[in-house]
């Protein structure tokens, strides 16, 4: 940008506060001291249950309580190396707006769930582990299910949809996948893969990793989120089985950071100014993934080694986007940028074949950096096409781009 149209914004914004290095005053600097506490999956959810499919599958499903008025299951599917506490925030969001009831679940290889070949992946495997369970979940009658899936779990809900597992099924909303971007960004996972530390000291440590390093932008999902992707390297069992943590451990943890500026935050928090505050900006320093990081305390580790499942990667994008435009049911698409659609549903969208909403500001994981927004857009879509009701004071607003 020049500076002439810097000067040229500038005349139309508000006066700035005087001083203009609020970004760097130290009461500024006090507040950017975070707290990563982990939080316990019962703030969220009603109950969790591990539900048996059979002698060889295991699944563990959080839900949320059900609603005062009757409403749709929203089937809830987390990406690859996520976990159903993915959801955590966006289930209070939409709770609070329309009567519906939660059902997430941890996919095959992820979370609490045991199966006998974890390392199967493929969307047809995935597709069939969760028509299994809704049929074991509900025996006699299947409710109407709403399904919602972000990333590797937004194709895995197209697979499901498209194989018609689930007669009962009323729609799908697909968060942040599009099958032209994931397949390019394929070449470029294992580079992506290899610059994630492969330890961790402590959970609070693996949450300040999740936030600096952008995987998520809301500090309070990552709480909740980050627990559920990574597992004990002494009992081998998942994070979440740690909690509550002793006060001693979050009291050692507060003073124990992967970062060697207690002040650092990730480029994406950074103000875009110039002068002073832009001279400034070198201080930033990127999450030391070094390997004499993360040899320091390997105490933690991921749940799932996704490099592991690259054979199928090409198995859940291929073929996407006309499978999702074929679908006959109310289809919604979520996105972290307009640039993410391919040319399929780019014309899909131009003919109506499906809605559209571009949420901007956010990262891959949409529903958590904003909760409430994708709870209100997916909250407005059922009420327009009349599977829920609002609850409380929630109005429908119109969708827009």
């Amino acid at each position: 940008m020049s500076s002439l149209q810097r000067t040229v914004l500038k005349s139309k914004l508000p006066p700035t506060i005087p001083g203009g290095r609020i970004g760097r005053a130290d009461s500024f600097k006090k507040s950017r001291i975070r707290d990563y506490r982990p939080c316990m999956w019962n703030e969220f959810f009603a109950e969790k249950e591990d539900v048996v499919v059979d002698e060889h599958r295991m699944f563990r499903v959080y839900r949320t309580k059900k609603p005062e008025k009757p409403g749709p299951i929203l089937l809830l599917l987390h990406g690859g190396g996520y976990s159903a506490l993915t959801w955590a925030h966006f289930c209070s969001e939409v709770t609070s707006m329309i009567h519906c009831q939660c059902l997430c679940v941890d996919l095959r290889g992820h979370g609490d769930s045991k199966v006998d070949d974890e390392d199967d992946l493929s969307a047809d495997t995935l597709s069939q582990d969760i028509g299994d369970l809704i049929t074991k979940l509900y025996p006699e009658e299947v409710p109407q299910i709403y399904v919602v899936g972000h990333s590797m779990g937004g194709a895995i809900a197209v697979h499901f949809a498209h194989m018609a597992l689930v007669p009962t099924l009323i729609g799908i909303t697909v968060i942040d996948v599009v099958e032209g971007t994931a397949m390019e960004a394929l070449a470029s996972m294992q580079s992506f893969l290899r610059s994630r530390p492969k330890y961790f000291q402590s959970i609070p440590n693996a949450i300040e990793w999740c936030i600096r390093s952008g995987q998520v932008r809301n500090v309070d999902s990552a709480k909740v989120s980050m627990p559920g992707q990574i597992i004990n390297c002494t009992t081998n069992k998942l994070a979440t089985n740690d909690l509550p943590l002793p006060e001693e451990v979050l009291e050692e943890a507060h003073h124990t950071s992967m970062f060697p500026n207690a002040f650092s935050i990730s480029e994406d928090e950074e103000v875009g100014n110039t002068g002073e505050e832009g001279a400034e900006s070198v201080d930033f320093k990127k999450p030391m993934t070094t390997k004499a990081a993360t040899d320091a305390a390997k105490n933690y580790t991921w749940r799932i080694d996704l490099a592991k499942s690259e054979k199928y990667w090409v198995g859940w994008f291929s073929g996407l986007s006309d499978k999702f435009l074929n679908l006959r049911i109310p289809k919604q698409l979520l996105l972290a940028s307009i640039d993410g659609l391919d040319r399929t549903l780019t014309v899909g969208q131009m003919q109506g074949r499906f809605q559209m909403q571009v949420l901007a500001r956010c990262g891959h994981a949409v529903h958590e950096d904003r909760p409430h927004e994708v709870a209100e857009v997916i909250s407005g879509y059922l009420i327009r096409n009349r599977f829920a009701e609002a609850a409380g004071e929630f109005r429908c607003h119109m969708p827009s781009c």
